[in-house]
């Protein structure tokens, strides 16, 4: 396929993906990727069984799948890049040629992230950028510029802190939100709004703390609307799971979104995941609470 054509063809598969992303809450489920058909052809974005894509008419890899074992991807090294080991058998061909095919290109990959069986966190795009034949790696980058960096693996302070500052925004954000949304079957715990386009991953303990690791007891699904009282400290969340509003917002007066969407959700129970082990940990909810209550 001439490469002109290839790349169009990627940015029209990136722009579904992105789309049908957003309107699920961040993620996609494993039937929508094995089913997407594009000019009237059916084109799996991912393989039924391995964890690479490589669509017969393409030059180069299409997308690969990091299975997510805790809060944070463990093919992530502390350089904010992805380490993919290469497939099992000769380095030079097959799903490993057309991996290194890519570097070549510089076609843009998709990376899912599996966060739960069967459920998708889509992040691109990303670039192959390097190949470590001694540790049958590749080197995969979420920013093109690493392309023209030199050697990565002696990356600069300003570099370095790039790449990480990436790897937060783009891998642990994202897949943040897709594992507390399922985790409350994408609806607000606070109201039970259920579009997913609608509704964010809340931390209870921020990230720029120590205690505010992106796993699923550290998060809240909460509407956008609820997500920014909750930041704001006009709503509060006592350890016991009931929502609370702040007593100068219950005072005001205002139109029917404060009254409905704010005030009436004082003294509220949280709706809360069906797994035990999701719950919100009640310690890091008083740590937020005592905040509120300042």
């Amino acid at each position: 396929m001439d490469t002109v054509v290839e790349a169009a063809l990627r940015t029209r598969i990136m722009d579904w993906i992105r789309i049908r992303a957003e309107a699920n809450g961040g993620f996609l489920h494993r039937q929508e990727l094995l089913s997407f058909r594009i000019d009237g052809r059916d084109l799996p974005i991912i393989d039924f069984s391995r964890g690479i894509r490589n669509p017969a008419g393409l030059s180069s890899t299409l997308a690969i799948v990091a299975s997510a074992t805790g809060p944070y991807d463990d093919t992530e090294s502390k350089d904010g890049l992805l380490h993919y080991a290469y497939r099992s058998g000769d380095a030079f061909s097959g799903d490993n040629r057309k991996m290194r095919a890519a570097i070549e290109t510089g076609m843009p990959l998709i990376l899912f992230r599996k966060e739960v069986a069967n459920y998708y966190t889509p992040v691109m795009p990303v670039y192959v950028v390097d190949d470590y034949p001694e540790e049958r790696t590749f080197l995969v980058a979420l920013d093109e510029a690493f392309r023209y960096m030199g050697d990565l693996r002696d990356l600069d302070v300003r570099q370095r802190e790039y790449a990480i500052r990436l790897a937060k925004q783009r891998l642990h954000q994202p897949a943040f939100r897709t594992r507390v949304l399922l985790a409350y079957d994408t609806r607000c715990a606070v109201c039970t709004l259920k579009h997913g386009s609608l509704l964010d991953a809340a931390h209870i303990v921020p990230d720029t703390e120590v205690l505010g690791v992106p796993t699923t007891p550290n998060g809240l699904a909460l509407c956008k609307i609820h997500h920014a009282a909750y930041d704001q400290n006009m709503l509060g969340i006592t350890p016991d799971y009931r929502v609370e509003i702040a007593v100068d917002v219950m005072a005001e007066v205002d139109g029917p979104m404060l009254r409905h969407g704010i005030q009436e959700m004082h003294g509220r129970e949280l709706t809360l995941p069906r797994r035990r082990a999701d719950h919100p940990d009640r310690a890091l909810l008083a740590w937020r609470w005592e905040r509120f209550r300042r």
